[in-house]
């Protein structure tokens, strides 16, 4: 596997990780709920004048920009590493579907075709009353029909 830890990537990506968590913890909200407050406060000092908006709406503003970047790219890699994870359960599980391994590549039409699958496979395992059925892609019908035998020869 190439190391592309060369460049900005790595340098954003850290900083970018650093930012989310403290922009995400309570001091971050008790920080901005009080520059909010001093802002509004402020306002008979500066006779509500145009400027004394304008700080406001130009501040929030830029913020909400620069954050969308550094929240997306954290959510990206953390999604990445989620799939991988997952792909990792699949791929180990002896009855799991290695079909299901990078799903998310997969077009909107063939998503449904999956989630129509995962109903019915749903609908069975109600019918069967039994939390602990499970069935792969695969196998389901085959899996759902030994079940069934096994039940009724005990």
């Amino acid at each position: 596997m190439k190391n592309k830890n060369s460049g900005f990537s790595p340098v954003f990506t850290r900083i970018s990780g650093w930012i989310t968590r403290k922009a995400g913890s309570p001091a971050a909200f008790i920080i901005a709920f009080a520059l909010i407050i001093l802002w509004a406060v402020s306002g008979p000092v500066f006779d509500y004048s145009d400027t004394w908006q304008l700080v406001i709406n130009t501040s929030t503003t830029i913020i909400t920009f620069l954050m969308v970047f550094i929240i997306q790219q954290s959510q990206n890699r953390d999604t990445a590493a989620i799939h991988l994870k997952l792909n990792e359960l699949i791929a180990s599980e002896a009855k799991a579907s290695n079909r299901l391994i990078d799903v998310e590549d997969l077009s909107e039409e063939e998503l449904m075709v999956l989630k129509k699958f995962y109903i019915r496979l749903s609908e069975k395992a109600a019918k069967e009353n039994d939390l602990h059925s499970s069935h792969s892609l695969d196998e389901a019908d085959v899996n759902h029909t030994e079940k069934r035998i096994r039940r009724l020869k005990t």
